[in-house]
């Protein structure tokens, strides 16, 4: 409503320029005219005598009208800054006319700067608050939908009368706003995050407002879709676009602190979590996240001393503990990187326990939550290779070399050397298990020295002996496992993969060149035991089956 004072000071500025006074002035009795000169003083200067009176100071009413005429040439020509700025100096000379705030707001709409304009709309209103006018309501309304406040919107669009076909369209957008925001919730209580991620960016599309105007309840909403996706990269991204606009909040800043704590960046959640208490020292989520972040980084670090000093239950317990505190909440990404972490830790911790089954449970939970990281893919590799899964042991040491060379900041050129030779043995150890495991007929470990090796070829020799009820074949294949095994050059090339057949060598049924290492005497202490008495030329062993099948009626003793 204009008031009767900026009426007047309307039509002042109006006729300001339009009408002056004829002023008569006289100088030495003469009358002045355009061809009066001036009389010279004693020391020959001019001397004017000025007849006019200084100006009176404009009215600050009509100095404003003024400005408010020229922001509107300037609204009009599409120069919005400049209009701002005419009409701000409008309003500093007559704070109390609601037009100016109305067509500022206009203004700062042009510009997609709505919260300025809601300001200036809200105080618009305030000053007609007695019969507020439909235009001031109706950009006010405009203001609420384009930063999101739907049901503000929708209850200032109901008090304008008459309801015209712009208020029409305006309720149209306004309900499509909150169709998507009521499917963006409903998406979320069923923890369906891509319908949420999606219900959502349709909420941000259908708002007026640009990026940095964008509802900041939304941003966080934004951070907890991607950090329950389990997409760290996106939700740090999108945690530190709502920090960078609004620095000072301690819910930002503590939920980008949880963001930190679940990619296991310990300290820096740390901090974030202190710099919210500063902000605000009783804000409840800040203070459980410091606790959290204090636990579990204590816990980690017992357990890290423990396994390196070789208490391997203490490190299992400590892991225990902080994977309890850190949980596995879907909300929180299922507890993201640093579960992971502790999850790997635990594992290699198991398999030092030699409890294998249980570490691999524990790896592939650390894999699916650390993705392409090339260490617990190397973990499980190790595992697989023990527990003899050898086509996933090789697949594995395949996948962490491919992670490691991704990754050059983690990995070293080291690494990748060992992960490929540890590939190459696994490849081996795949090729073996599909003809004859040599080790494993012997019931030997990978890394057993020759001394164990000649004590398992005395033992299996005996228990596998055809004379004393043992099976003939599994005998040949414990004298020919002990062929290769005893020699260290055909060891080490069947360890690598390579062919290596102890029936094929020497023409004596595995036992050329020295009989893979024991001498006739050796074989003779070994099978007298069966006889009670010592090994007898043309005798056999221990005296039995001579023309048999199995050993007997040879000169050399061996008939197979």
């Amino acid at each position: 409503m204009v008031s009767k004072k900026t009426k007047e000071a309307r039509r002042a500025a109006k006729q300001a320029d339009s009408t002056a006074s004829p002023t008569d002035s006289k100088m030495n009795g003469t009358a002045s005219g355009s061809n009066a000169s001036a009389a010279d003083d004693d020391d020959g200067h001019s001397e004017v005598e000025d007849s006019q009176p200084p100006p009176e100071p404009e009215d600050p009413a009509v100095r404003a009208e003024r400005l408010k005429e020229q922001g509107n040439g300037a609204f009009k020509a599409q120069r919005y800054a400049e209009a701002v700025r005419l009409y701000s100096e409008a309003i500093e000379l007559n704070p109390s006319e609601p037009a100016y705030r109305t067509n500022r707001a206009a203004s700062y709409m042009s510009l997609k700067k709505f919260r300025k304009a809601l300001d200036d709309c809200q105080q618009a209103a305030g000053m007609q608050s007695a019969t507020p006018s439909p235009k001031t309501l109706l950009r006010l309304a405009r203001c609420q939908a384009a930063l999101g406040l739907a049901t503000p919107a929708l209850s200032t669009l109901s008090t304008i009368q008459p309801q015209d076909a712009a208020v029409t369209q305006l309720q149209k957008k306004i309900n499509e706003l909150q169709s998507h925001l009521a499917n963006f919730e409903a998406a979320r209580q069923r923890k369906e995050w891509p319908m949420a991620r999606l219900s959502l960016d349709k909420c941000i599309q259908s708002i007026d407002a640009d990026g940095e105007e964008v509802p900041s309840e939304w941003r966080l909403w934004r951070v907890e879709i991607e950090l329950a996706k389990g997409n760290w990269e996106g939700a740090n991204q999108a945690a530190s676009d709502a920090l960078r606009l609004n620095p000072n909040s301690p819910e930002i800043l503590s939920l980008r602190g949880l963001v930190m704590f679940i990619e296991g960046k310990l300290s820096t959640a740390a901090t974030h979590a202190a710099n919210a208490l500063r902000l605000d020292p009783s804000y409840t989520p800040a203070m459980r996240l410091r606790r959290r972040v204090k636990d579990v980084e204590r816990l980690k670090d017992e357990g890290n001393a423990y396994f390196k000093s070789g208490n391997l239950q203490g490190a299992l317990d400590k892991y225990g503990e902080a994977l309890d505190i850190v949980g596995s909440a879907e909300e929180e990404g299922k507890g993201g990187q640093i579960r992971a972490t502790l999850l790997s830790n635990r594992a290699t911790t198991l398999v030092k326990l030699s409890q294998h089954e249980d570490a691999l449970k524990d790896i592939e939970a650390s894999i699916e939550l650390s993705g392409r990281a090339f260490k617990p893919y190397r973990t499980r590799a190790r595992i697989n290779l023990h527990l003899e899964r050898y086509e996933s042991a090789v697949q594995d040491f395949k996948s962490a070399i491919q992670y490691a060379q991704d990754d050059v900041g983690v990995s070293s050129e080291r690494d990748i050397r060992e992960l490929r030779s540890e590939l190459k043995k696994a490849e081996a150890a795949l090729k073996r298990s599909k003809s004859k495991d040599y080790y494993k007929i012997l019931g030997l470990a990978r890394d057993c020295d020759s001394s164990e090796i000649k004590k398992a070829y005395r033992r299996e020799s005996l228990r596998h002996h055809p004379d004393k009820g043992g099976d003939e074949e599994k005998f040949k294949l414990v004298v020919e496992a002990h062929t290769v095994l005893s020699d260290p050059q055909r060891r080490e090339r069947y360890d690598l993969g390579e062919d290596e057949d102890g029936m094929n060598e020497g023409g004596h049924g595995g036992f050329g060149g020295g009989m893979g290492g024991m001498s006739e005497a050796d074989l003779a202490n070994i099978f007298a035991q069966f006889s009670g008495g010592p090994f007898s030329g043309g005798g056999g062993f221990g005296g039995g089956r001579r023309g048999g099948s199995g050993f007997g009626g040879h000169s050399h003793g061996f008939a197979f």
